[in-house]
Formats: C-alpha cells, structure tokens, sequence
C-alpha cells in the first residue's frame, strides 16, 4: 500500500524498558471480522480493529466489493451484502503487503459469479498464490496469473460452485481459510484436511457469525467440514492483542537488561503462542497472568523480566504456532548461551520475503555465526550483547524491520535498516511506543 520514501531507522543499545503497555489489535481477526461482516447480513460492530496498512487495504478491497465500512473514532461498523451478494468491483484490489487477506479473499472471489482483478506492493507481488488457486479451482473457478502463480491475479469466480473434499499438502491457515471462505457460496458440505492442526481463527469466526463449521480428527489428520450457503449473522467482534506484535515486546524484556514489562490483553490462542513457549524453553522469566474470555478467544496479560537465556531445540512442531516470530525468536538466540536448532522453517521460504534468508542475512550483519539448511536454522548464541554495527535491507519484510531493531537494543554498536515505513502495515505505533518504554530508536 504505501508509497512512502525508504526511511531509515538507527536502533541502539538499551537498559531497563519497564512498564505497562497494549499490543495494536489482532491483525488476523481485524482481517477476519472485516471479511465475514462483509458476508453477513446487517451491521457487525467492531471493536479494537487494527489500522494498520494491510487491514486498511483489506477494508478497501470489501467496500469495493459492495460492503459499507465506517469509522467512528476507534470502533468499525460493517454493513454486509450476505453470502452469494459480492458485486463485481468496478477497479481492481490493492492487498498491499498482505499475503493473508490476499489470499482469503481469492477464496471469497472464487464462488461468486463476477471478474476481479488482485495485486499488491512488489514484495506481496512476488509470493505464489498457486497454494489457493489450485484448489479453488476445484470449485470451478478460473485463475490467470503471473508466471509462479503470482500476482498481478485475475479472478473469473463460478456462477455453479460445487463442494469440494480438499486434503492439504501442507499445513496452512490461509489455504484452509481460503477453502472454506469458497465453501460459503457452494452447496452441500465442503471439507478441508490438514496434515497438523494450524491457528483456527476462521472456523471460530464463522460459528460466531452462524455458519456450521465441524472439526474431526481423521486418519489423513484433521478435517473441517463446513455447510454451505449459511445465512451469516452480523455479530459484534473485539478484537484481541495481537500475539505476532506482542512477541516483539516479549523478547525485548527478556533480553534487554533490566527490564521488566507487562503486556496486556494478548491472544492466547494455543495455535498462536509457541514464541511463548519457545522463551520458556530457552529460560525467559515469563508468567501469562489473568486470563479471561473475549468474543470467543482465551486472552491473558504476558509478564516478563529479563533473563538469562540458554540455547535449546525449537521443534518442528511447533512451527505453525509461531512461523511469524522466527525472526524475533532468533534475536533471543542470538544472544543466548550455546546453540539454538530451529527446525521445520520451510513455510518461511514464502513470506513477505524468503524470511529464512531474511534472518541470515539479518545476524550476519549483527555479527552471529548461523548454519542452515532448506528447513533448519542453528544460531550460535553469544551470551550477551552481539557486536552488531549492521545496515540490514528490509524489502519490505516488517517483521525483518522490527526484529533488527530490537536487536540493536542489545548490540554494541546498534543495528540499523534501510526502511522502517513497511512497519506501519503491522504495527503503527512500535517506534514510538519502544521509545516511550526507554529504547532509543532514532
């Protein structure tokens, strides 16, 4: 989405961020909620939405598609078309940086009788699309992309869908959120099996809004079965704290000496919180406290202090769980004691960037020996602060962006990044919310 100038950003060292802070909202659900009020039928009130540029992008691409989205100071209202009542967009849908609401809404497109036409920023431009257009396919939609199935994309969505049975190769939220998403409009039951179990926003997201969303386990692994052509039911949404944003926080405390913070209102979400455990593994000093219900999810405040890390094993199991924080969890190995083995990062090979290689590169320039594989990192942990002194490219990665600036807090001679504008897509407000805790982001 945006367009702004590369802005550079100087990340140095830093002693004891304290305090008490909130997380921006969760950039999955804030998707979500905007997606299936567009679907439902009558108003959905919305409450803690994420503003940042890819849930903008997101509400743009709805209104284009017929919903009607207003804003009234932090609070969202969405007035929806119902399933089956897409209209055909008259200007083609800018996703900007975000792979998942791209790939969410070819699953909307694609049982919906009208032409679309998708694009994104030039790091979302490059991402395969072909692990949702296959089996979308299936139910009788077209596709034509770009050489890979990327994007620039046009959508021929079917007039006749048809239920499909889908078995995954790989273990995706996206491509199960994209099935049932394309479900919604088919007749009869649509169902998705997935090798290992992955965050289950979608299905609880639909119960919410009405629809019938069954999960069973099978010998091919789960299976999630969802009845088609529901009438969807506008349904207030709060959103939670975001796990993904919270993490950065997380492993600030616990690596930065003398810090202590509490973070509050985070999802607890079991398909979202290894980084959590992954720290607790390594050593973190860290408690969930009070945790409650909000509009269906588990969410607790996180307490952490900083501690003395040691290397570990991070199993490939746990990787669904926490494949968006790799790149802050191997800050913390980083400096550590020992070597920490990250196994199971195939899936990072496709994200904003080649995050895998992202993260190499990212240590290197920091002055930390790594080893890797096709699907496996290890991160010699120096003990303490790096050396750091590194200009690391972002392309367009915020994750990579934030991860490097935190690492700066605990090298000594800072980390920089060519661009911190691709931060605003996720978290607005990091700069200026670290620096309020005690960091120095210059």
């Amino acid at each position: 989405m945006s367009s702004l100038p590369l802005e550079p950003a100087q990340s140095c060292p830093a002693q004891g961020l304290k305090g008490e802070v909130s997380v921006p909202g969760d950039k999955s659900i804030s998707h979500r909620s905007l997606m299936f009020g567009t679907l439902a039928l009558g108003d959905t009130e919305i409450r803690g939405l994420l503003t940042g540029e890819d849930v903008m992008a997101t509400a743009e691409a709805m209104r284009r598609l017929g919903a009607v989205i207003e804003r009234d100071g932090d609070d969202f209202r969405v007035s929806g078309v119902g399933v089956g009542g897409l209209q055909e967009p008259a200007l083609p849908l800018d996703m900007g940086n975000s792979g998942t609401s791209t790939r969410l809404i070819l699953g909307m497109l694609a049982t919906h009788d009208l032409t679309a036409v998708v694009f994104g920023d030039a790091s979302l431009n490059k991402r395969p699309m072909a692990r949702v257009t296959d089996p979308l396919s299936q139910f009788g939609a077209r596709f034509m992309a770009r050489l890979g199935g990327r994007l620039p994309l046009a959508v021929q969505g079917t007039a006749d869908a048809m239920p499909v049975r889908y078995v995954s190769p790989m273990a995706s939220a996206q491509v199960k959120s994209a099935v049932l998403l394309a479900g919604l409009n088919a007749p009869g039951e649509t169902t998705l099996i997935e090798p290992t179990p992955t965050r289950d926003h979608t299905e609880r997201m639909l119960r919410g809004f009405g629809a019938s969303v069954t999960s069973e386990a099978s010998n091919e692994g789960l299976a999630i079965t969802l009845t088609g052509q529901p009438e969807l039911r506008a349904t207030p949404v709060i959103v939670p704290g975001d796990p993904s944003s919270a993490a950065f926080l997380a492993v600030a405390g616990t690596i930065v000496p003398g810090s202590a913070l509490t973070i509050t209102n985070v999802m607890q979400n079991e398909h979202r919180t290894g980084l959590f455990q992954s720290l607790v593994d390594m050593g973190a000093d860290l408690a969930l406290v009070n945790p409650r219900e909000v509009a269906g999810e588990t969410v607790a405040d996180v307490q952490v202090q900083s501690s003395s890390l040691k290397g570990c094993l991070i199993p490939a199991d746990r990787a669904p769980s926490q494949i968006d924080e790799y790149p802050i969890l191997s800050v913390a190995a980083a400096v550590a004691s020992g070597t920490t083995r990250m196994e199971g990062l195939e899936e990072l090979r496709v994200k904003e960037s080649d995050r895998l290689a992202g993260i190499i590169d990212m240590l290197g320039a920091a002055g930390v020996v790594t080893r890797s594989g096709e699907d496996w990192l290890e991160i010699d942990g120096l003990g303490g602060p790096v050396p750091g002194g590194g200009l690391v490219e972002t392309q367009l990665d915020h994750r990579r962006a934030m991860s490097t600036l935190i690492l700066g807090m605990v090298a000594e001679k800072g980390m920089g990044v060519d661009d911190r504008n691709c931060i605003l897509t996720s978290f607005p407000t990091f700069v200026t919310l670290f620096n309020d805790l005690g960091a120095d982001i210059a």
